[in-house]
């Protein structure tokens, strides 16, 4: 039998000098958790991405387009990992008001 991955998704949200970032273990129960909060420099987001590989079989990422661009995007792809970056424009929202019956 072959053993259980471990997967963990990352959720960030980047600003022009930090990432903070979030995880979540699989699953509908998976506990959810505060990382922390690193600088945007590349060698610290290496360092980041490189203890996340250290401890998890797979990380997926995502974080909401905005002042990074795809610098950060290519830097986590580089490394492997799967990483969407999300239009804020495209993210579903619930009405404010309700539909009649």
């Amino acid at each position: 039998m072959k053993p259980k991955e471990k997967v963990v998704f990352v959720g960030l949200d980047a600003s022009k000098t930090t990432l903070a970032a979030s995880v979540a273990d699989d699953g509908r129960d998976g506990e959810t958790r505060d990382w922390g909060t690193i600088s945007t420099a590349p060698i610290l987001v290496e360092k980041f991405l490189k203890k996340l590989a250290e401890r998890f079989d797979r990380v997926e990422i995502c974080y909401e387009a905005g002042p990074t661009g795809y610098g950060l995007y290519s830097q986590i792809i580089a490394f492997g990992f799967t990483c969407y970056v999300i239009a804020p424009s495209l993210i579903p929202m619930r009405s404010a008001y309700p539909v009649p019956a």
